[in-house]
């Protein structure tokens, strides 16, 4: 199946845009996705965290994705 992601900061940077399309198994988990993702972009390994928000809801890693499914991937944010 094929996702749309929607990037946002330093994940836009290392994604190279603000939106990415990816093909993936049926079932898989947004573990899984963050495994694929680091294998594709071995930069994102090096960020802190990396939350990924599905439906605009924090979502757990063991969340199968739907191709339906608003995808957004969040770098860590700090504040001050």
């Amino acid at each position: 199946m094929t996702l749309e992601l929607i990037a946002f900061g330093i994940v836009k940077d290392i994604i190279g845009g603000k939106t990415l399309k990816i093909v993936v198994k049926e079932g898989t988990t947004v573990k899984e996705l963050k495994y694929i993702l680091t294998k594709k972009f071995p930069k994102i390994e090096g960020l802190a965290s990396l939350m990924v928000a599905i439906n605009q809801e924090y979502a757990d890693l063991d969340i199968v994705i739907r191709p339906t499914d608003e995808i957004v991937l969040i770098p860590p944010v700090s504040g001050g």
